[in-house]
């Protein structure tokens, strides 16, 4: 029996290991996708239109925003961010389940839109936010000023958590991507999910009918 995709919302302070578990959870559902998002900024070497971004100019986006075009947007150091409905919505009227790794005032805004049906929100907790930090260290991407700015940044998206549908603690990568997996096979059968489940009960009563 066909139905809708899921249109999963992962949130968690930077460090939380969000990005991993979502890839985790493409690889064992290749099905699944990451939708991607239109921006304002100029490519950088080796980004493709449609593949890491949609590229857009200021106006066009802007556009997009004033014809309803964008499931949500923020505007970040100067540069838009969006998410455009189309083809998100386009891959869930297919079945195919899609990641939105945004932040919870993305978030808020997905929910109120006309594909919140849809939703599920999981946010991703850390252990302790001493492992934040040290999560945010070992990767040796970040100066120590960004790390400091990200970390005052965490108790502030934190504080949403009870915003979720779901909330994960990611003590450790294997046991959380399970906990994921768990979320998604039940989300997958509940029944207003299954499209074909009427019609199925149906044909079921007309067999007793015909005994």
């Amino acid at each position: 029996m066909a139905r809708r995709g899921l249109l999963v919302i992962l949130s968690s302070p930077s460090g939380a290991g969000k990005s991993t578990l979502a890839r985790r959870l493409m690889a064992w559902d290749p099905s699944m996708s990451f939708s991607v998002s239109a921006t304002t900024r100029a490519p950088r070497p080796g980004e493709v239109d449609g593949r890491e971004y949609f590229f857009r100019t200021h106006d066009a986006f802007a556009k997009m925003v004033a014809d309803d075009e964008m499931l949500e947007h923020a505007e970040v150091f100067g540069n838009s961010y969006g998410t455009p409905r189309g083809p998100v919505a386009e891959r869930l009227a297919a079945g195919q389940d899609v990641i939105l790794d945004i932040d919870w005032q993305g978030g808020q805004q997905v929910k109120n839109s006309g594909l919140a049906r849809d939703v599920v929100s999981i946010f991703i907790l850390p252990p302790s936010i001493a492992a934040l930090e040290a999560r945010l260290r070992t990767r040796a991407q970040d100066s120590d000023e960004v790390i400091a700015g990200r970390m005052a940044k965490s108790l502030s998206e934190i504080s949403h958590w009870a915003e979720y549908d779901y909330v994960v603690i990611n003590r450790e990568l294997d046991a959380a991507e399970e906990e994921l997996r768990t979320i998604l096979r039940a989300e997958r059968m509940r029944r207003d999910r299954q499209p074909g489940l009427t019609d199925f009960v149906r044909t079921l009563n007309e067999e007793f009918e015909a005994r």
